[in-house]
């Protein structure tokens, strides 16, 4: 298969996604290129003609890659041509849906950048990070249902906030939307009630990746998280792209991660601590306003998936857990508003001449991401966008 220059899609990357045409339903295919391979025409798996990914995520590592080995077959061998090209559909002719049917959703605070950056914010003059911050992933249950592929509108949310100065809440639109840059991860094989995940079988487990964009009202959340956290403040929309890169073309982006102090606890050591070459950009109506790097996250992803069942929680398939917000040391490296313009105390000015706090109705917030393929290029994540609609009016008692 030819593949322009630059293309997200190279035959090194490979990921799956769950798309339809006009007058046909949903199935699985693969990106490559500009195109769009429909398997569960070439390789006759009725897991493949499923509208979701679930069943092929449920076979484990030995049959991902098998299936993977013959994906690459059929792009590559001349003699398969003609199997192949009548099942090629133009990306711009298609449909893309959410690519598995969520399970649970956990998000993590993984970012020692974002969470110091956010605690110099909201807790000025104390220590920045909460005592246990170093010890454990800090996280939260989000709720699965509401977790939209990209190109899902997002409704401002409503809800109690307490303006500055009130002697008490009101009720109305969220003033301070805001997004959180993240990666998701997608878990395939489940485990039982009472099993934990070793740092080492974390490959066992999760197939692949996803952006996600995990849309924060900071104005709701500031008023009710304490003592129990993130709750309506997080839960109207969580964003993921179209497309599950597999771990397995990711291999060449595997980077050491930061040092850990103190060293964690048993559950949470690796082998070796690693983390992944992924750069991210954060596009706010078209503008790069940011460009967070994921191998500064202080947690690993096999850390996080290890803390995530330490007390025996079952893994389901489908399950998904993000990063939290991907945040680096330098300027133009936060992900997400509140730090860009440091609580909005520093607007964001963009080239039309206007400026950003936080988020408007009609804002188009757009995530991309890079990272080294094998044959030492880069692969793509797809785009992961989704416009700001105005507040929904509260019924009339």
């Amino acid at each position: 298969m030819p593949v322009s220059e630059g293309s997200d899609f190279p035959v090194d990357n490979l990921p799956y996604g769950v798309f339809s045409t006009p007058g046909t339903p949903r199935r699985v295919g693969v990106a490559i290129g500009g195109w769009v391979l429909d398997l569960g025409a070439v390789l006759d798996d009725p897991d493949f003609r499923a509208p979701a990914l679930n069943a092929h995520l449920s076979r484990g590592p030995e049959r991902w890659a098998e299936v993977r080995a013959r994906i690459v077959e059929l792009l590559t061998d001349e003699r398969r041509r003609p199997l192949v090209e009548p099942n090629l559909i133009p990306l711009d002719r298609v449909t893309l849906h959410l690519p598995f049917e969520v399970a649970d959703y956990v998000d993590f605070y993984a970012s020692e950048h974002h969470a110091a950056n956010l605690g110099r914010i909201l807790r000025p003059g104390q220590d920045p990070l909460p005592p246990n911050w170093r010890h454990l992933p800090l996280g939260y249950h989000g709720r699965a249902g509401t977790v939209v592929v990209s190109g899902t509108p997002v409704v401002r949310p409503r809800g109690q906030h307490l303006e500055h100065g009130a002697p008490g809440p009101v009720d109305g639109p969220s003033r301070r939307l805001d997004v959180e840059v993240e990666l998701g991860f997608v878990v395939g094989v489940p485990t039982v009630p009472g099993e934990s995940v070793p740092t080492s079988r974390f490959d066992r487990h999760v197939f692949g990746v996803v952006l996600l964009n995990d849309w924060s009202a900071r104005d709701l959340q500031a008023w009710e998280y304490v003592p129990l956290g993130p709750f309506l403040g997080k839960s109207f929309a969580t964003s993921i792209s179209p497309w599950v890169v597999p771990m397995a073309a990711l291999r060449a982006a595997r980077v050491p991660g930061p040092p850990q102090s103190p060293e964690p606890v048993g559950y949470l050591r690796e082998e070796r601590h690693w983390s992944l070459d992924i750069t991210f950009e954060l596009e706010l109506n078209g503008e790069v306003v940011s460009r967070p790097p994921f191998a500064q996250m202080y947690w690993s992803p096999a850390q996080l998936l290890a803390h995530l069942t330490a007390n025996g929680a079952a893994l389901r398939t489908g399950d998904l857990y993000a990063s939290g917000t991907v945040s680096g040391p330098g300027p133009g490296e936060a992900g997400s508003l509140i730090e860009l313009t440091w609580g909005g105390t520093r607007p964001l000015r963009l080239r039309d001449g206007s400026a950003r706090t936080f988020l408007e109705d009609g804002d188009v917030v757009t995530i991309r991401a890079s990272a080294p393929s094998a044959s030492g290029g880069r692969l793509g994540f797809g785009a992961l966008t989704g416009r700001v609609l105005p507040a929904v009016p509260r019924p009339e008692r």
